[in-house]
């Protein structure tokens, strides 16, 4: 029904974004929200995904439209609705769980939010070979699991010496897993969602 929305960023939460136009603001389920930081004022597309049930109708929104079909894939599988599927794109790159995905890796799949076997399985079974736009690196297709972030980890070890709990620590990274941000970027970040 809708393919994009291009209008202001007028706020940011722990789930979603708000885009403003023509006066009306339109509550879009984004993977990372604070991914849009430094663009709240700004005018932004978003890709769009919307998805009508009998209690709701929700927008599900990405930053690129390889990211939609990411996600419009996931959720052609049994057992993974958009909130689901929007949880493993908020944590990996394309490039790890396409490669996962081919290679039949149902253990790493299985690392993914309320994804079990059976599910992991099934991904595979339905989606293997089915992604066209295929990340690459050095001109060949990934085949690995992303590598570490150190930014990400060195964000962390921050947020502990603040005197934050290691579970809210924790549950701070697995958001952010897959991302890619200076580590002063994943602090501030971090920082506004614990302190929400």
């Amino acid at each position: 029904m809708f393919d994009y929305i291009k209008g202001k960023l007028t706020k940011i939460t722990a789930k979603h974004i708000v885009i403003e136009t023509f006066g009306i603001g339109y509550i879009i389920n984004v993977a990372n929200p604070y991914s849009f930081s430094d663009k709240v004022g700004s005018e932004v597309q978003i890709y769009l995904h919307h998805v009508i049930r009998e209690d709701a109708q929700l927008l599900f929104g990405f930053h690129t439209e390889e990211e939609k079909e990411v996600f419009l894939k996931l959720i052609s599988v049994s057992g993974i609705g958009p909130t689901t599927a929007l949880a493993i794109v908020a944590v990996d790159d394309n490039a790890g769980l396409v490669a996962a995905i081919d290679n039949s890796n149902i253990k790493y799949l299985m690392k993914f939010p309320k994804i079990g076997k059976k599910t992991a399985q099934q991904m595979v079974l339905d989606l293997a070979g089915k992604f066209v736009e295929v990340p690459v690196e050095n001109g060949k297709a990934a085949k690995s699991a992303p590598a570490g972030n150190p930014d990400l980890d060195e964000a962390m070890e921050a947020l502990l010496a603040l005197g934050y709990k290691a579970a809210e620590v924790k549950k701070i990274k697995a958001f952010f897993e897959g991302t890619k941000e200076t580590a002063e970027n994943y602090i501030k970040s971090a920082l506004k969602m614990l302190m929400k």
